[in-house]
């Protein structure tokens, strides 16, 4: 009996967090790998980079899976969604919202939350200039803000570190400018950088190894084409009408300045700040974080 009880529950845990995998094609042909969690009211989470997988996010899309249906995706160029070529016309602001679009398209769905995370943020919100449309809800998770303010800002990550930390991060960063980027290299580097992330020191080691996966010349292209294209989406938000929850850490190493620019642009916005929080708020303030998102859902 208990054996049968047993085989019921894994069952049960199984069904909770039923997934299902696949491709979507993309406008220039490329394909964009993606990953559906639970059932419900579609929710695309999109992690932040630029030039990482979403990987990192499966517990997050598992957790919010109780009540939607989650997707995490590949962005162009990363993880299971490889280019034959990386360069400034594969990888752009513009083909990455294109992408989404077509995701929503292949999977038949007329509107989805979105939430945002770091780069993602940015990524949602020029989306949200695009495809309004598409859109029901809109989170910004940490978000990297609505223009390129943050970049006004050269000691962005550093000055959340400590001066041993900053010792360390040079170390590591000048082996690998000298060539060196086995994992171990790129783990003590991440290592170093991780303390600005996270407020509870104990999730350092999962953001150290979230770190090793970045690709650089994703990471540089993007860069280069929002300045390209002078990224600031302020005027064209003033018109989306639908809810947006903007919610970050207090001790984020994205400013509380970039979270009220996009609340002022949004006319339908509010934000929520944690304490004792940096820019993981589902680690940092875990029960906080996902009952603000799931009072949010609800309005």
């Amino acid at each position: 009996m208990k054996k049968i009880f047993l085989f019921i529950c894994i069952i049960a845990l199984n069904c909770s967090f039923a997934q299902t995998e696949g491709y979507a094609i993309n406008k220039d042909l490329s394909k964009t790998y993606y990953k559906t969690f639970g059932s419900g009211t579609p929710m695309l989470i999109i992690n932040g980079g630029p030039g990482m997988n979403s990987n990192g996010f499966e517990t997050m899309a598992k957790k919010l899976a109780t009540n939607n249906q989650t997707i995490i995706y590949d962005q162009r160029g990363t993880g299971k969604s490889p280019l034959k070529t990386l360069n400034s016309k594969t990888i752009t602001i513009k083909l990455m919202a294109d992408d989404i679009e077509s995701l929503r398209k292949h999977l038949k769905i007329k509107k989805w939350i979105i939430l945002g995370h770091s780069f993602g943020g940015m990524l949602a919100s020029y989306y949200a200039t695009v495809y309004p449309n598409s859109i029901d809800k809109l989170i910004l998770s940490s978000s990297g803000g609505i223009d390129l303010s943050l970049l006004n800002d050269p000691d962005l990550i550093t000055s959340h570190l400590t001066k041993i930390e900053q010792d360390s991060l040079q170390y590591w960063n000048d082996k690998i400018d000298k060539g060196d980027t086995s994992h171990t290299t790129r783990l003590g580097r991440g290592r170093a950088l991780a303390p600005a992330y996270v407020y509870d020191r104990k999730f350092i080691p999962i953001i150290a190894e979230r770190l090793t996966q970045g690709n650089m010349d994703i990471n540089t292209l993007v860069w280069n084409d929002f300045r390209k294209i002078k990224f600031d989406c302020k005027d064209k938000l003033k018109s989306f009408k639908q809810p947006v929850l903007i919610i970050q850490g207090k001790q984020d190493v994205i400013n509380e300045e970039i979270a009220q620019t996009a609340h002022k642009a949004f006319t339908n916005s509010e934000v929520i700040l944690l304490d004792n929080c940096k820019h993981y708020g589902w680690l940092d303030a875990e029960e906080k974080y996902f009952s603000a998102i799931a009072t949010f859902l609800k309005l």
